[in-house]
């Protein structure tokens, strides 16, 4: 008893505390007015005004634009308004100012919470997307700090009062946020994870050849290349970078079954996710038994798997970053509202998801890709760019389709991972490639 006593008050109570089913925090916002959220430079984001009559309302400066990772605090709470809740509602302000303030029954002031993210990087982000539905995530590769973090749909947090009911019962998930919470199937950009079962299972995966016709039969089954486009003879690399799907249905086939499933939850697949904000957990879900059908779509990342774009962008920032993947954050630090300092979070590795040399490997297939691949778009003389492409097919008819880009910047010495994902795409010409271009070029 003792012992949980101690590993409750140093490791959960704050959690519990911060539960929005603690009424314990009702308690706490009666005598604290709640501290502000700012971006990495100061600007604000969030913070309570208040009336002379002491009304107070909640207001965020940029409307839309951090809607979700932000978040709001009426009907409940989201974002980081959820997250940092207790330490929003917690004052360290001077003892004897605490104490005056209670004695004259003013209310003290909450802390302010110091974020990661970049306002340019999130506006460019944001523009970028337009008025497609989908998300963006950009994170710093050798820090883990999350600089943006888009998803549209979005809604105004100011009027989340007013509009409640229209938000709650949206078809369009307008609450939801993609960037954590969606739940994709990742179309191609999953052939990064069946290259890397395929390496581990192959040592000499290097002597890897195929020869593309444009599609491959097999037990009934007959899946195509994109637009049908015959490839002719490939090796591992120009498969890859060509995303050749007749060839990553062929490796598939050639897997062990157990390898490949745990390579997938090497990378977290099936597994919970380091992250302050609620999220869906990716799944892999090919079974031993499955049909050839079902293996020849899952390596080319269609079938029943699903993923989310913030997991894919910390696969990103692991392949960047040697194979290790670290901690991702979104609270630089925490200060009273004087600025007196209460938290700093630093960089911390998180996991390793793949050796340096495997890292190496699929860095090089995914520079290929930006050089003579998919994504050339990409290609530039102001920053390098390693990457991946994808197509995700998500109705019966295979006419409708999502777009994704993921990838890393400054090849040799990474700065930024990025993913995107641009829902029903189809035809329209928008890609997330030219999403993550419009962000990227923003950044530099």
């Amino acid at each position: 008893m003792m012992g949980y006593l101690v590993y409750f008050n140093t490791f959960r109570s704050k959690d519990i505390i911060n539960s929005p089913y603690n009424v314990r925090l009702d308690s706490m916002a009666d005598r604290v007015v709640r501290g502000k959220i700012l971006d990495k430079d100061g600007n604000v984001l969030a913070k309570t005004e208040v009336a002379t009559d002491g009304t107070e309302t909640r207001v965020y400066p940029y409307g839309d634009l951090y809607a979700h990772v932000v978040g709001f605090d009426s009907h409940g709470k989201s974002g980081l308004e959820s997250a940092g809740n207790f330490n929003l509602l917690t004052s360290n302000a001077f003892f004897l100012e605490q104490i005056i303030r209670e004695f004259k029954e003013e209310k003290n002031v909450g802390d302010d919470i110091t974020t990661t993210l970049d306002t340019n990087v999130q506006k460019a982000a944001y523009n970028a997307l337009g008025n497609y539905k989908g998300a963006v995530v950009v994170m710093e590769v050798t820090t883990g700090k999350i600089l943006a973090m888009v998803s549209k749909p979005d809604f105004d947090p100011n009027l989340v009062m007013e509009n409640w009911d229209t938000l709650s019962t949206s078809e369009e998930s307008v609450l939801l946020n993609r960037a954590t919470q969606g739940a994709y199937a990742p179309g191609s950009v999953f052939k990064l994870v069946t290259t890397l079962a395929y390496i581990r299972q192959n040592t000499n995966y290097g002597n890897y050849h195929y020869e593309c016709t444009g599609e491959i039969h097999y037990e009934g089954t007959t899946i195509h290349c994109a637009r049908n486009r015959v490839h002719g003879e490939e090796d591992l690399v120009t498969s890859f970078a060509n995303s050749c799907n007749a060839s990553y249905s062929d490796i598939g086939l050639n897997l062990n079954f157990i390898k490949y499933k745990n390579t997938a939850e090497d990378l977290l697949f099936n597994s919970k996710l380091p992250s302050v904000l609620p999220y869906t957990q990716s799944k892999f879900q090919l079974q031993k038994d499955a049909p050839a059908s079902e293996i020849m779509m899952t390596a080319i990342g269609q079938g029943k798997t699903q993923v989310s774009p913030y997991h894919m962008a910390l696969i990103a920032a692991a392949i960047g970053n040697g194979g290790i993947l670290m901690q991702p954050y979104l609270v630089e630090k925490i200060e009273s509202y004087t600025q007196i300092p209460v938290e700093k979070n630093m960089p911390e590795k998180y996991a390793t998801l793949m050796t340096s040399a495997e890292a190496s490997q699929l860095k090089a297939y995914m520079q290929a890709v930006v050089e003579s691949g998919t994504a050339t778009a990409l290609r530039n003389d102001s920053y390098s760019v390693a990457g991946k492409t994808g197509t995700a097919e998500y109705s019966s008819d295979k006419e409708k389709s999502h777009s994704w880009f993921m990838g890393f910047t400054n090849v040799d010495n990474p700065d930024i991972a990025i993913s995107v994902v641009v829902e029903s795409a189809d035809n329209s010409g928008m890609s997330a490639v030219s999403v993550a271009k419009k962000v990227l070029d923003a950044y530099y």
